[in-house]
């Protein structure tokens, strides 16, 4: 069963991490088969490291990723060596939390050495909230959108302020929506092509810029949520009798609850009874 909701689902935002890492590989696998055959979709990680002196302006990737390793024994003995050779079991001490990862897919050109075509980034609220994160997601949109390849945002997230590669007071007022998707071509360097999405519409197919010489290709960003929803099984998961978290607010509030209300899944506010005035003797 599909989300209530016609375009994108604002109950599903509290559940970010696993919307995000779904839409990433549902973007790649959706694109794969319609890039022309030089090109492939890959999903790249980015990892921000603290160091003694702060946190670091860029981006590090790491060749081998440490996750976890726990011994059930104190000794352990090298298999088929024949020598005893004893390996104590660390100790576990508690430091700092695992740096987060951001996951972004990244179209690439194989005849020519892996060039960097197109980066599609969806984004956080790590990427919108004041921060080590945002400071290095703006780097890395600057550098992007002063190079050869093309950038696409989506921003399906409502937390945290304005971050798309555009100036928001250069958009009217009437298309500032909720949501939004920004692309930035490499041969239409200066413009922005936004993507208004109001809530009450179905998200748009986004046409995705290539190399110069080839035609966009689509991605229906809309198929995306959806299988989201279906295959991150939220059906039933979701309390739609309260606000999503984060609230709506104004037109979108008032039109959220009508909607909720009219598919049975938002109790109707009854109206406060009127106290009737004492009758004077």
């Amino acid at each position: 069963m599909a989300s209530p909701f016609p375009g994108m689902d604002p109950y599903l935002e509290s559940h970010w991490r696993d919307i995000h890492a779904r839409l990433v590989i549902y973007a790649c696998d959706a694109l794969q088969g319609v890039l022309p055959r030089s090109l492939r979709a890959r999903v790249e990680e980015s990892v921000l490291l603290e160091t003694p002196m702060g946190p670091g302006d860029h981006p590090l990737y790491p060749d081998v990723r440490v996750v976890e390793y726990t011994s059930q024994r104190g000794v352990e003995t090298l298999p088929d060596s024949g020598v005893g050779v004893a390996f104590a079991a660390p100790l576990l001490v508690d430091v700092e939390p695992e740096p987060a990862t951001e996951t972004f897919l990244e179209i690439i050109d194989r005849e020519s050495g892996n060039r960097v075509v197109t980066v599609i980034e969806f984004l956080s609220p790590s990427n919108k909230s004041p921060g080590p994160n945002r400071k290095q997601y703006l780097r890395k949109q600057r550098e992007v959108c002063s190079s050869n390849a093309n950038l696409v945002e989506i921003d399906l997230n409502r937390f945290g302020t304005h971050t798309l590669a555009f100036p928001l007071e250069h958009l009217k007022k009437q298309y500032r929506t909720v949501y939004m998707v920004c692309v930035r071509r490499a041969a239409r360097r200066g413009m922005a092509e936004v993507y208004p999405m109001p809530m009450w519409e179905r998200l748009p197919n986004l046409n995705i810029p290539l190399r110069l010489d080839d035609n966009d290709v689509t991605l229906d960003l809309q198929a995306l949520v959806d299988q989201c929803y279906r295959n991150g099984a939220y059906e039933g998961t979701l309390n739609y009798a309260v606000d999503p978290d984060p609230p709506l607010f104004g037109a979108d509030k008032k039109w959220a609850d009508a909607w909720l209300s009219e598919k049975g899944l938002r109790p109707e506010k009854k109206p406060a009874r009127r106290k009737d005035k004492p009758k004077q003797r």
